[in-house]
């Protein structure tokens, strides 16, 4: 598997394992600057204060040779630029790397995003200034997400995907492929579910692992970088432990883990 990738000409290449939080971490800025000293340079920020953003905010000179996303919340123009200005202000950095479009999942979302005065006019005015990298988008609808990438206004898709939730392979990959749109992973655990048994293991089944479960990931060429986004220092020293054990997994692996995600799939409830 390949190790880094680099997303844009204007940043720095990646390790394709990235940090995300979600609110509620019981992460601390050491843990953060550990993960850094050990490779991961894609940040992904939820836009509440914690230990990511504090970690961040004290990258210094060494800010340049990391990429810093940040889940974007606004819709319109105006919004956009408080919401822009405050990251800046917040993460203590003269640019963003890329705003992603947080949880686009109806049309109706996406025309109040384009049209004027959307959202999208000031993302795009300040990517021109040089403010801004790319322009992202996160979204549960993946056929129209794929239509969304087809308009030429995004530089990125953030999609789950793991061995239990498999849509974007047919939904997502044949496009982003064809337009070589990056696109960045979550939920690579499905919550923890799939590091769990099912009624329907075999016997002597032994559930993946947090490293077999971002493995499979990233064993997909469509797939530029997937987030692990751990709630403390033990979950995270789970999910780098593939960072040591860097290859694909083997065509034996690869079949129990998808086999592994249709039992999840069917047992682990509800989740859209």
């Amino acid at each position: 598997m390949r190790y880094f990738v680099k997303l844009s000409p204007a940043m720095p290449e990646v390790c394709r394992l990235g940090l995300a939080t979600r609110g509620g971490s019981r992460l601390r800025p050491s843990d953060v600057e550990f993960a850094i000293a050990r490779g991961v340079n894609y940040l992904n920020w939820c836009g509440q204060a914690d230990a990511l953003s504090h970690a961040i905010a004290a990258l210094g000179p060494e800010r340049s040779k990391t990429v810093v996303a940040v889940q974007f919340q606004s819709r319109s123009a105006a919004d956009a630029k408080r919401e822009l200005d405050d990251i800046l202000t917040e993460l203590r950095t003269e640019y963003l790397d890329i705003a992603t479009l947080y949880y686009v999942e109806s049309e109706q979302e996406w025309h109040e995003i384009i049209s004027p005065g959307g959202a999208m006019e000031h993302l795009a005015a300040q990517k021109r200034a040089g403010r801004l990298h790319c322009i992202g988008l996160t979204s549960h609808q993946r056929r129209l997400a794929a239509g969304w990438a087809e308009t030429g206004f995004l530089d990125l898709l953030m999609i789950r995907y793991n061995a239990a939730h498999r849509g974007a392979e047919r939904d997502i990959f044949p496009w982003t492929s064809r337009r070589k749109l990056p696109v960045v992973t979550f939920t690579g655990l499905r919550w923890g579910a799939l590091l769990t048994s099912t009624t329907e293991d075999p016997p002597g089944y032994q559930p993946p692992t947090p490293r077999d479960c971002y493995r499979f990931c990233l064993a997909n060429q469509h797939v530029s970088v997937a987030l692990t986004a751990p709630s403390d220092r033990r979950e995270l020293e789970h999910s780098l432990a593939l960072l040591d054990d860097w290859r694909a997994p083997s065509a034996t692996e690869l079949e129990a883990i998808r086999s592994h995600g249709d039992r999840v799939k069917r047992h682990a409830g509800v989740f859209w």
